[in-house]
């Protein structure tokens, strides 16, 4: 058995046709050319898949997903993306991957706990202990509980959220080295870690060599309106995207005939929004696609939305994946939020309107829409050749792998 074995710990981790959560798989193609073995620990279920994988009765189901990358699903109970079961699965998924063997993944020789949930830390630091690995690497892809706090209006009192703390505060302190995806979320972790080494900004990416242009079937492209000016976004309908002051900037704009949206997504709050635009012809749900697929969907938009609220959150910065797929299409990125230093804003490829205003959002659409299509091409180009450069995910392995 190696012994450079890699185990990632990641309850919502994907392999590409799951359809979301592949940073690590991605990752994993780069560490395996340096001689790793890596495991990816995963729930069995997550909400957010296209694809569930194929798991059996037993409460680890292991599969090669290709040469030294080795997937193992624990089973987890099923559960709706707006209920307490959720929780509950994360405290199952904790609590089982106490009980992984060497026999089945390997000695480990790092160990990468990704975080949400915080749960699976003590379990990392645990699992640290007993197989005497060398480092315990905690990466955090949302900052919790400040997520809850800031967008959901939580107390910091609240039992929940003083459980988070408590667990967050022994992570920060306990793991060798602390990864955000945020790039100024060393603004809150030091306070807490006590030692600002500890911290490395890795956000997320893209690999155009990792990706494929795989065909939309004709029931979505006849969805898909011609000849129109098309603003599209693409991702998870919820809470974290702002989206209802996009709905309502299309409701503003429903006579205007020019002008079509395009969502292509699912989430909690989409049913809502159907109901919402119902009866208007400017705008276009489509189910959630294939990863293989977006680069495919962006071809027919002629600029792409990402929105967030105005939130103290956001001062941290943002990981959205969808910057990277945008940028990746040579799309203008139209933006709804604050200056904080977004990918879009970093490049100079796109447009920065107010936060939580559907009148902003309208404004700059209709600005766009005035350029000519070499115009937006232009500015697109920009983010096309920066997100190569800097959000390539053979160079941020780079970074992973000193850290190793």
């Amino acid at each position: 058995m190696s012994n450079k074995v890699i185990w990632v710990i990641n309850q919502t981790a994907g392999k590409p046709d799951s359809g979301w959560g592949e940073r690590h798989y991605y990752f994993s193609r780069y560490w395996t050319q340096k001689g790793y073995d890596v495991k990816i620990i995963s729930g069995s279920y997550n909400h957010l898949f296209i694809n569930q994988p194929k798991t059996t009765t037993k409460t680890f189901t292991i599969e090669k997903v290709e040469d030294r990358i080795t997937f193992c699903w624990v089973k987890i109970p099923k559960y709706d993306g707006g209920s307490v079961f959720k929780l509950w699965s994360m405290i199952v998924f904790a609590i089982k991957i106490l009980f992984l063997k060497t026999k089945l993944l390997g000695k480990p020789t790092i160990i990468i706990v990704s975080s949400m949930p915080l749960f699976q830390i003590l379990s990392g630091i645990y699992l640290k202990r007993k197989f005497k690995a060398r480092k315990l690497l905690f990466e955090i892809r949302d900052l919790w509980p400040l997520t809850p706090i800031h967008l959901s209006g939580y107390s910091k009192c609240h039992p929940m959220v003083l459980v988070m703390k408590w667990i967050e505060k022994i992570g920060y302190t306990k793991a060798d080295e602390i990864v955000s995806l945020l790039p100024n979320a060393n603004k809150y972790i030091d306070t807490i870690s006590k030692n600002p080494h500890k911290f490395h900004w890795i956000p997320n990416g893209i690999d155009e060599n990792l990706l494929t242009s795989e065909s939309l079937p004709e029931s979505i492209v006849a969805k898909i309106p011609t000849n129109k000016f098309i603003v599209g976004y693409t991702g998870t309908i919820g809470m974290a995207n702002a989206m209802e002051y996009f709905i309502k900037a299309s409701i503003l704009l429903k006579n205007n005939t020019d002008i079509h949206f395009l969502i292509v997504g699912d989430g909690y709050l989409k049913e809502k929004y159907i109901r919402q635009t119902s009866g208007n012809t400017n705008i276009t749900f489509i189910h959630k696609i294939k990863k293989s697929q977006v680069q495919t969907i962006l071809s027919y938009i002629d600029v792409c939305y990402v929105g967030r609220y105005n939130n103290k959150l956001y001062e941290y910065g943002v990981s959205y994946n969808k910057y990277y797929d945008y940028m990746l299409s040579a799309k203008l990125i139209l933006e709804s939020s604050n200056h904080i230093n977004s990918p879009a804003e970093l490049s100079h490829c796109g447009l920065i309107v107010a936060p939580e205003s559907e009148n902003a959002i309208v404004e700059g659409i209709l600005k766009l829409h005035k350029m000519t299509k070499s115009q937006l091409v232009e500015i697109g180009e920009k983010g096309y050749h920066y997100v190569k450069k800097y959000h390539n995910f053979e160079f941020l392995s780079n970074k992973y792998l000193k850290l190793f």
